[in-house]
């Protein structure tokens, strides 16, 4: 089968880990001809081109800067994707015909392309629907409800779903809020195709653990409680912050890694605070991180508690590969605290709800925390494996 990838993600190789890069290798070892079509920011000065490597083609489209970049550019070079995308697979794909395109949100706004490949190939379009939006943008007070602009993106996000003859959404409660949300659509193409990796599982002896913490100047003594990822307001960090300072347990220690627009916010808090239980470091590449992961203790995972759409960050598959227990303190409405008390990997928390937080930190603080390595290698390798994505998005050509 020919499969056309296409991807906001700037991806250089199938062989670097990640979502998109674990489910992308799974196709072309099980024999498939995969064909990436991922952006290069115009501050890279790289021309578009097309590559073969690792058993894969590679499109690289030359796009305005979308990453770390002003609001106005973000938003232009968003909304340009679409046409670039467009005139390079029409220029550099024009002999290639493609059984599946695969693509994934963010963004909403490559319509045009996927309408494209339907008409010109009869492909299978099939959305990973990762991010909902705008509704995201509306809970963060982002974008006015029912402005302007929020019209206009309904509209392409519409026209998206309308034209993917599946969507995968990342768990029960993501398939649920687009069928109630979207009753126009067939409820018989939305399906729950989550989140997936290879686990790598790292094996670390406690001596080895303690010299990794000491290479980043971390206690060795104390229970370290992990946020790994994306430092941004979607996260919901002040409740981290508050956090940090409610808990006062000799031995809890606070690890934040990432990057993202709330770094500097946060970088200054500890400046400010100055606490004796937390440390701040930035984003590390992908092999340094998971070594670090490997010697903390507990999983991290927040949310802000405005959000009316069901999130589901993809840093839960790491604490689960790392087989530690997770804290998940988030809205509402999305499932993940509930799956992960479900399967004994952790603890939910309403976010913002301190005198729980703290609670539950405690009872992780005197517990043996290897009852919680099988429950959590055990719904990692249930639900959350490559293997299982890439067979429900095959169950599609099975039918046929």
């Amino acid at each position: 089968m020919n499969v056309l990838f296409l991807t906001l993600v700037e991806i250089n190789s199938v062989e670097e880990r990640g979502i998109y890069q674990d489910l992308l290798r799974k196709f072309r070892d099980e024999g498939h001809s995969i064909t990436i079509v991922s952006p290069v920011e115009r501050r890279r000065s790289i021309k578009t081109n097309l590559t073969v490597k690792e058993g894969i083609t590679l499109l690289q489209v030359q796009t305005l800067n979308i990453q770390k970049t002003n609001i106005v550019e973000k938003g232009i070079g968003t909304l340009a994707l679409e046409y670039q995308y467009l005139r390079a697979v029409k220029k550099y794909l024009i002999k290639e015909k493609f059984d599946l395109v695969l693509y994934s949100t963010p963004p909403i706004t490559l319509v045009k392309v996927v309408e494209y490949i339907k008409k010109r190939d009869g492909a299978f379009a099939y959305l990973l629907l990762k991010d909902i939006f705008p509704q995201n943008a509306v809970d963060m007070k982002m974008i006015a409800e029912n402005g302007l602009i929020h019209r206009q993106f309904q509209k392409k996000e519409r026209k998206l779903y309308e034209v993917s003859d599946a969507i995968g959404t990342m768990s029960p409660a993501n398939a649920e809020f687009v069928a109630r949300n979207h009753p126009y659509l067939d409820a018989s193409k939305i399906e729950v195709n989550p989140n997936s990796i290879v686990p790598l599982y790292l094996s670390y002896t406690e001596e080895e653990k303690k010299r990794i913490r000491q290479k980043y100047d971390l206690p060795t003594d104390k229970r370290l409680l992990v946020y790994g990822g994306n430092l941004g307001r979607p996260q919901g960090l002040d409740f981290l912050l508050e956090t940090i300072t409610a808990v006062s347990f000799e031995q809890a220690f606070f690890l934040i890694v990432g990057e993202g627009t709330e770094y500097n916010r946060i970088q200054q808090w500890m400046e400010n605070n100055r606490p004796v239980n937390a440390k701040l470091l930035r984003k590390l590449p992908k092999e340094d991180y998971d070594m670090l992961l490997s010697s903390c203790d507990i999983g991290l995972i927040f949310l802000d508690r405005n959000f009316t759409i069901p999130n589901f960050p993809s840093r839960l598959l790491s604490y689960l590969e790392m087989q530690m227990p997770v804290i998940a303190a988030t809205d509402p409405n999305t499932d993940i605290g509930d799956i992960i008390e479900k399967h004994r990997c952790g603890y939910k928390v309403p976010a913002g709800d301190r005198e729980r937080m703290v609670t539950v930190v405690d009872l992780l603080m005197d517990v043996d925390l290897a009852q919680y390595r099988q429950p959590c290698k055990n719904l990692l390798e249930s639900e959350y494996h490559t293997r299982r994505s890439y067979d429900i998005i095959m169950k599609w050509f099975h039918k046929k």
